[in-house]
């Protein structure tokens, strides 16, 4: 019995070890448990990290395949966790970033400094999802 859950566990961690694995970051917990549910009926690894500093952090130490961001957020906002991960990181990370906010002048910076998407909410979960497998398929 015991060998039965070892191979089970090692085919466990070898099915998760293939998954994509996509870092939100957002302090709004109802938004990051609505995008961790629909990234994981995708079979997505998902990580989350609840403020700028953080998801900073994370995404050096985890490496994720992708990053969604919201815009405003405390300690530190997106658009400075944007820059610091384009000034750092020698192979740029794929990025959704996600916002409230109406201003075009945001949406235009956020595209210079190279995001992938930009999304505003309220969003469809769908026009999300697809975004995600739009960017992780291309790699």
């Amino acid at each position: 019995m015991a060998e039965e859950t070892t191979k089970d566990e090692e085919r466990s961690a070898e099915e998760s070890s293939d998954a994509k694995r996509v870092l939100i970051v957002d302090d709004d917990a109802e938004i990051i448990e609505s995008i961790r549910y629909a990234l994981e009926a995708k079979k997505y690894e998902v990580l989350v990290a609840r403020d700028g500093n953080q998801g900073l952090a994370m995404a050096e130490r985890e490496d994720p395949d992708l990053v969604i961001l919201d815009m405003m957020m405390p300690k530190r906002s997106g658009f400075l966790v944007l820059e610091k991960l384009r000034r750092t990181r020698p192979v740029p990370l794929r990025v959704i970033m996600i916002t409230a906010n109406e201003g075009s002048r945001h949406k235009a910076y956020a595209e210079m400094l190279g995001v992938d998407d930009y999304i505003r909410k309220p969003f469809a979960m769908d026009r999300l999802i697809e975004s995600v497998g739009r960017l992780l398929d291309s790699n």
